[in-house]
């Protein structure tokens, strides 16, 4: 089996688009965007994360069953993020959780 041989100019131009969402990343976080400033953080990381899984680790130019681990793993990440949100999204805020509890028996000892 021979590597794949990628052109200078393919690796420059992913490079500078890294460059370019890493500035965009930066440039939104300034922006104020109520819930969907993860969204958009966690779209632009899994742009970036692609781009160097498909074209630093060459995972554009392997066989199939590699490609499909890949897939595997990208779904099953998918997975426990959707079920990790579910959970978050579920839960109601608790005016008297834990951390209210903390600081009032704290101020009872204290004084």
């Amino acid at each position: 089996m021979s590597a794949h041989v990628v052109s200078p100019k393919i690796y420059v131009a992913v490079f500078l688009a890294l460059i370019v969402f890493t500035v965009t990343t930066a440039a939104v976080s300034f922006v104020d965007l109520g819930p969907f400033n993860i969204v958009v953080a966690l779209a632009i990381a899994t742009i970036k994360a692609s781009l160097v899984v498909l074209f630093f680790m060459h995972a554009r130019y392997i066989p199939g069953r590699t490609q499909l681990v890949i897939i595997a793993g990208v779904f099953w990440l998918a997975v426990m993020l959707s079920l990790t949100l579910t959970d978050y999204t579920t839960r109601a805020p608790q005016p008297n959780g834990p951390s209210s509890q903390l600081f009032s028996t704290s101020r009872l000892i204290c004084t």
